[in-house]
């Protein structure tokens, strides 16, 4: 799917084009209950005619069914009109800096900053890097107070070959599933077979959308190395 297609004349035909066929068949069904409706009163016994209360009850159900038809097909429209604005607005981050919740980067040549949130002060903090077969490199972040504490990953200093590494991070009080998120640039949006926008973000790799937890923050090629 492509995001300057987005917004276009086609879609906007298409959008008149089903607004069309919801009148048209509305005016079907209008037109088959009317048919139906004079059948029925020609065909009732003379001498047991039905009441008219239960045409107006027939009347009154056909028009809510009609009414549920109609909201149906809106909020179709309004929801496919709400992912084309979603597509556009992801389009516009290439080129942007972003905060990603993520345990595991993808290292190259170029040092990565991330971030971690504490619940709870620690006298020590230290961040693990593990590579796919078990072997750790550990990053020493010292005593830290509750809150957020950046961090640089540089894979020279801390001889790391390029690959893909899992992250984790251990306090001396214990705190289990501490958060991470990874600063990154986005350089282009792709649009997934279900409809989610997909993000190529160096150190990252392609992942998707709802996974940014911040628009801006630190530059993924420079900040504070705190190793």
């Amino acid at each position: 799917m492509s995001i300057g297609n987005v917004g276009s004349t086609d879609y906007y035909s298409d959008t008149l084009a089903q607004s069309g066929t919801t009148q048209s068949n509305d005016g079907s069904l209008n037109n088959l209950f009317m048919t139906l409706l004079v059948a029925q009163i020609q065909n009732q016994d003379p001498l047991n005619p039905t009441d008219g209360t239960e045409y107006v009850s027939q009347l009154a159900q056909m028009t809510q069914v009609q009414s549920m038809e109609n909201m149906s097909s809106m909020m179709a429209n309004t929801a496919t009109l709400i992912d084309n604005l979603q597509v556009l607005a992801t389009g516009n981050l290439v080129g942007q800096t972003v905060m990603v919740r993520s345990d595991s980067i993808r290292l190259e040549e170029q040092a990565i900053n991330g971030r971690l949130t504490l619940a709870h002060p620690a006298n020590t903090v230290t961040v693990h890097v593990k590579d796919a077969a078990g072997n750790e490199k550990i990053i020493e972040l010292g005593k830290q107070e509750e809150g957020q504490v950046d961090f640089t990953i540089d894979p020279e200093s801390l001889g790391l070959e390029p690959g893909n590494y899992s992250l984790s991070v251990v306090t001396d009080t214990g705190e289990e599933s501490i958060p991470v998120e990874i600063a990154g640039t986005v350089n282009s949006v792709r649009i997934g077979s279900d409809g989610t926008p997909m993000l190529n973000i160096p150190g990252l790799g392609e992942i998707a959308y709802y996974n940014i937890s911040q628009f801006g923050g630190q530059n993924s090629a420079s900040g504070p190395s705190k190793i």
